[in-house]
Parts: C-alpha cells; structure tokens; sequence
C-alpha cells in the first residue's frame, strides 16, 4: 500500500522539518539492527564520509543498511547555485540516498535522521524527493556586542546544518569589538577586542568545520559606520577628531570612517586582501547600515570632498564609498553584500541587498535588478513566537514581482543581534524558533500550518540537545542559580507562563556590555512548550477541567524566594484562584458576585502589566475564560 501525501497534508506520520518539496508514506519499517552497513556509491570523499560518520554517532544502540549514492563533489567552494537536492527511498529492506553532489547527500541524511521513530526503533517507510525553495538561507550571529566563543559558534553549525541552512553570516566588528585577527593592522584586534577575538587559525578551522555541513561562511566587517572599535587602534580612519574608545553602549554613534582620504581605500585594500585569503566564499559583508552622518557633515574637508565630486548629499557620498569598496572587492574575487542602506542605482546590478527594512524594499530593489536577501521579519533578537517569524516569506505570493524579478529574491537570513545575549543564553534565543524559519526558507510555500509546525519544532527541538546546544538544559541551569538552590518548582512554575518583553520594551532599559545579563528575563524562553500548552487547556475551559483545576491550584502555591519574581507570583496566585473560579461558574457550582467580572478584569489588568522585563503569556487566554464564565452566568440566569 503507498500513501501518498503531499507537504501541505502530510503528517501526523513523521515529524520533519523542513518537510520536503515531496513525500510519499509507505506501509512499512525499516527496523534498526546491531550494526550499520553502508555502501557508497559513485562518487565518495572525506566531507561526505565524515557526514557520514556524523549520521551514524547519531545511533549508537544499532544501525541500518544505507546505500549511499552521489554523482559528484559539487562545487570547490560552495556558491549559491549548488544543488542541494535529494532522493531518499526508505524500504523494510534498506535506505537508500541517491544525490548530485555531497552537499545533497548532507541535506538527505539530516532527513533520514529524522525519520526514526525512537519508540519503535526504526525508519518510517517513504519516498521523498527534495530540493530547497531558496538558494540562501541563513543565519547571522553578532559576536561583537556580546563575545561568544568558538564552541558556541560550532554547536550553532550543528543545528544549521540539522535545519538545512546554508550561510552563516559571522558579524565579526561593531563599535563594541572588532573580533578577527588582523597580522597587517594588529591594532585593531588587540586594541579594539578586550582580547576577545577570532585567530586566523580559529576563523579556518571554523570556514572547514562549516563546509563540512554543507554551511558557507560570510563574513561581515560593517563600515563606514558602527565603526568605532576600527578607529581605536587607527584613529587617522575616522571622520570626525578622536580619541576613540570601544563603545560599552549599544545604539548608533557617530564613529565614521573617512570616505575623503585616499589613504582610507589603501587602508582597506590591505585589511580586505587579508580577509578574502581566510574566507573563500564568493560573498563579503560590508554592513553599510546606520551610518548617521553627523561627522561627515561637520567635517569641512569632506564635505568639500562631496561637493567637488558632485554628491548630492550623504547618501550619495556613501555610495561613492562603497563604489570604491567594490572595486577592492573584485580585485579579490569578492561579491558585495549589505545591508538596505547600500542600495544605490550608481552600484552596478551584482550586489546583494540584505533588508532589514522589510518586503517591499527587497521588491523594490528585485524590480530594479538587484539580487536580495529578506531579514525583516526574521529577528530572533525581537523575542517574537515561532508563529510571527513563520508567517513571514521572502517572496509573499503577492508580492507584484514577475517571474525574472522574483529569481531575485535569493532567500533570507535570520538575525541574532547581541546586544542581550551571553554565551549561557545565546541558543535559548536562536532554538527552536529558527526551525520554523528554516522551513520558511526550504519547504513550498503552501507548507504553512502553524499548529502543525509547532508540533514538529517541539521534537525538532529535543534532538537539538543531542547536537549539544543548550536551549533547554541551560533554563534550569539558571533558575538553580537564581533560587539559590536546586528546588526550583515553584520558579518553573511560574516561567512555564512567561515570556520575555520584546526587544523594543528591554532596550529602554539602558545597559552596557558589562551588564550582568543573568535575571529571570535571561532564563525565561522566548516561546515555551508549556506556555503554549497551558494556553491550550485554559482555552478547551471545561473539557480541560481536572488538569486545568491541578494547574490554577498549583499557581496558588508559587512562592518563589528570588525578589523579582515576587510580585509576578502574587499575580500567578491570583490567577489561579480566578481560574478555579470560572470553572466552577461554568459548571454551574458557583455563581459569581455582581462586581466578579469587574475585580477579575482589573486583576488580569494589573498582571499584564511587565514586570522584571517579562510578561504573562496567559493573559489572552484567561480573559476569555473569565469572559466565558460571565457569560454562562449571564446566560443560565
């Protein structure tokens, strides 16, 4: 018997994601056995062996036969236009992995792996025929606000390459750190660093570590603004009087570099040859972005400067600046990509346009020949649900583009902006929501269930913990070490119905890079499981009541040692005993007092209001239980 399914109605049966372009469910296990026996076929090599190797650590209690196919190495460095595409045939017999290149053969292991059902010990019987949406999906990490280690940066490979991504774009200076080792200008690592930087040695082992995944790297050196940690070391750069310092804030400062001085471009002819030697891939980031403008129009030079060459204004000024940008960048080899601010129709139609500004700018740059990628609605760093982010396409079916100017669209990336994160919180803020991103970026855009797409985040979510990242284990961690003890009920409890403020309510709360970012905000994830499924009984109200009356009981008994959470707590409380009382409404019990509806309605007033930088998830939620029971008083009357 074969089932066939298409992306869109597939499952309950399997829990992948990204799920294919293509899958057939057939009757049928293939059981797991002592051992692994795996033939390769065709071509074979060290990445695709070492994948290999990789799949198979996956399942130390046995094996399968695994017959792997590939036609060839793919690219030499992988670009945009390689063919990451798979077949994979699951039979009671056999696996078997038919790809054009190694990259293909990566992307079907991670979805063979995925087809094991634990439980049962064995590989759901299916036929799947994959490639991705878009050629450039990726994720961007700022090291710069915040300093994160090399092991944070490979265990986050790790679950890029379990999401099928492809880039990651490495955010390496900012006016808080220049963070790579420059051996022609020293000055500016061991002077714009803390010493907390990337070795050449380092950045390589990490461009190999990521090929072997099947991930580029791009690199990110932003100017001529967010160029502070530049202008320490080499203040004769900048466009305004120094000394310079790094910045311990985080915004937007004036620090600038000079576009007026032909010393700039030799300048950065020499520190772009160095890095295009470290980074192989076609592409280079050169930021661009929220350049203000305030020194170069109060220097007198430069604005001579703009005027002699006929530029209109700053903007023009800039791209003036990255016209010359571009031209050191091809003597290497190299592609430019920034951010929305470098879009100029004087910049020839081979850049690439990374827009933070949103969907239409991205199509109005496609309309006008540019290549681009969408991280507008992709910001991990704005602590918005899964749901928010999946909802969000780089090309929206209504988007007005024709064909040719759609072909533009190259994919997306999300955004993990530093300015809130440590090495301790990092993952919780990237996983799991960046899987449902990955699907966004890799499956048919039909594939849009977000029900369905939570369902299989959440198991998504478990094996990444076998990757070694750190999104779940580390909450406890921190609740241990904010209750001051390992009795941390009641504060799990209570962060079960929480989440963080956005990233707009915590910035007006002025911090530093020597900030201590270790509170409950810290520790409390951006979409939690239990919050979702707490929301769920509160809104099934009376078919939930036996687990809902357990949990409004357990909210009743929260009372947490740790200060920041004590009024949070009295709130809880609150609510429970509110819950317990609408159920027995609803069930006709109790009958409410003719102000209940007014005092319950301020009550969750009052506890929607952030406090210590987090907020109720429940608050929806339970006013539509309070609603209710109003209601059904009002109606049984």
């Amino acid at each position: 018997m074969i089932v066939a399914m298409t992306a869109t109605s597939l499952l309950l049966l399997v829990n992948l994601l990204p799920m294919p372009a293509s899958v057939e469910m057939r009757a049928g296990q293939l059981k797991l056995s002592a051992s692994f026996d795996v033939k390769v076929e065709g071509h074979s090599d060290a990445r695709m062996l070492g994948g290999i190797e990789r799949f198979k650590k996956r399942f130390p209690q046995g094996g399968v036969k695994l017959v792997v196919r590939c036609d060839g190495p793919g690219q030499a460095v992988q670009g945009i236009d390689e063919d990451e595409s798979y077949s994979l045939e699951v039979s009671p017999e056999q696996a078997v992995l038919q790809a054009h290149t190694v990259v293909g053969v990566l992307r079907g292991l991670e979805t063979l792996r995925q087809l094991y059902v634990a439980d049962g010990k064995f590989f759901q019987a299916t036929i799947i025929k994959d490639k991705p949406r878009f050629p450039w999906r990726g994720l961007m990490i700022d090291v710069c606000r915040h300093w994160q280690p090399l092991e944070v940066i490979k265990r986050n490979l790790d679950g890029m390459a379990a999401a099928k991504l492809n880039v990651f774009h490495w955010h390496l200076t900012e006016d808080q750190g220049f963070r790579i080792e420059s051996k022609r200008y020293p000055k500016l690592q061991e002077m714009g660093s803390d010493g907390q930087y990337y070795t050449q040695d380092q950045v390589r082992d990490i461009v190999v570590y990521a090929r072997d995944r099947g991930i580029r790297v791009v690199p990110e050196f932003d100017m001529p603004g967010h160029a502070t940690s530049w202008l320490v070391g080499y203040p004769e750069l900048a466009s305004g009087p120094g000394p310079y310092q790094i910045e311990r804030k985080f915004g937007v400062f004036d620090g600038t570099i000079d576009p007026a001085r032909e010393e700039t471009y030799e300048f950065l002819d020499g520190f772009l040859g160095e890095m295009a030697g470290l980074f192989p891939d076609a592409f280079l980031h050169i930021g661009g972005d929220e350049n203000n403008g305030k020194q170069w129009t109060s220097n007198p030079k430069i604005v001579a400067f703009r005027n002699e060459h006929n530029l209109a204004d700053n903007h023009a000024l800039q791209a003036y600046f990255n016209t010359r940008l571009l031209a050191i960048l091809k003597k290497y080899n190299k592609r430019m990509v920034g951010w929305d601010e470098i879009f100029h129709p004087d910049l020839p139609k081979d850049i690439v346009v990374q827009s933070w500004r949103g969907q239409k700018s991205l199509g109005d740059s496609a309309k006008q020949g540019y290549l681009g990628i969408l991280s507008a609605g992709y910001y991990l760093d704005h602590i918005l649900p899964a749901a928010k982010h999946y909802t969000v396409d780089p090309l929206p079916i209504d988007s007005g583009l024709s064909d040719a100017e759609a072909a533009r669209i190259l994919g997306g990336e999300a955004c993990m902006w530093g300015e809130h994160v440590t090495p301790d919180t990092i993952d919780s803020r990237i996983w799991p929501r960046l899987g449902a991103i990955a699907e966004r970026f890799w499956s048919p855009r039909e594939v849009n269930d977000v029900a369905d797409m939570y369902r299989r985040v959440d198991v998504f979510s478990d094996s990444l913990e076998a990757l070694g990242l750190t999104h779940l284990s580390e909450r406890d961690v921190m609740l241990k070490r904010l209750a001051g003890s390992g009795n941390i009920t009641a504060l799990r409890t209570l962060d079960a119905t929480l989440k963080p403020v956005t990233f707009g309510v915590r910035a007006r709360v002025k911090i530093t890079q020597d900030t201590p970012l270790t509170g409950l905000v810290d520790a409390t994830p951006p979409d939690s499981r239990e919050g979702r499924r707490i929301i769920a009984l509160i809104d099934g109200g009376l078919a939930n009541r036996a687990e809902l009356t357990a949990t409004f009981r357990a909210w009743q008994k929260v009372r947490p040692k740790l200060p920041e959470a004590k009024i949070l707590a009295a709130e809880l409380r609150e609510m429970g005993r509110l819950g317990e009382t609408s159920l027995a409404i609803l069930a006709g019990e109790r009958r409410p007092s003719p102000k209940w509806k007014q005092q319950a309605t301020a009550a969750l007033t009052r506890a929607a209001r952030p406090q210590s930088l987090v907020e109720f998830t429940i608050i929806p939620a339970m006013r539509k239980l309070v609603a209710s029971a109003a209601e059904a008083h009002k109606s049984s009357r």
